[in-house]
């Protein structure tokens, strides 16, 4: 059982998938970085300044001027814009993850059809009948 266990853990899928799983993470902290350090300030600044991550609505009826005021509070607060800024990062990173896929693609060399192996077996079926008939 063991030595089927490193058979499993020492194939190209599974130690590909680690690498697959180990960059997501990373690139999901880039992308992350982008989101909310680059892209949402300009987007921000396009909606009037606003800052979404700081939209919300308390459940007590009360108005807060921040999420943390309201949650220092003790209020129950819906964040929809942080809601919102995590459909954006969706977007970005559906986007990226486009590009990304695009790119390979296009870097792949196309494959070539094999050569045909030589006469099917009914072209030399074919071709014995039409000796034998002559």
């Amino acid at each position: 059982m063991l030595k089927e266990f490193k058979d499993f853990i020492m194939t190209g899928n599974v130690i590909e998938f680690a690498v697959a799983v180990i960059m997501a993470g990373a690139l999901g902290a880039v992308i992350n970085g982008f989101v909310n350090n680059i892209a949402m300030p300009f987007v921000g600044y396009f909606a009037g300044g606003m800052d979404f991550a700081e939209l919300h609505v308390a459940m007590d009826g009360k108005e807060y001027a921040t999420v943390a005021a309201a949650k220092e509070a003790g209020a129950a607060v819906i964040t929809y814009g942080a809601w919102i800024n995590t459909i954006i990062n969706l977007l970005i990173v559906g986007f990226v993850m486009f590009l990304i896929v695009k790119a390979y693609n296009k870097s792949k060399k196309p494959v070539e059809a094999p050569a045909p192996a030589g006469p099917s077996d009914n072209d030399l079926l074919s071709e014995i009948r039409d000796l034998l008939k002559k």
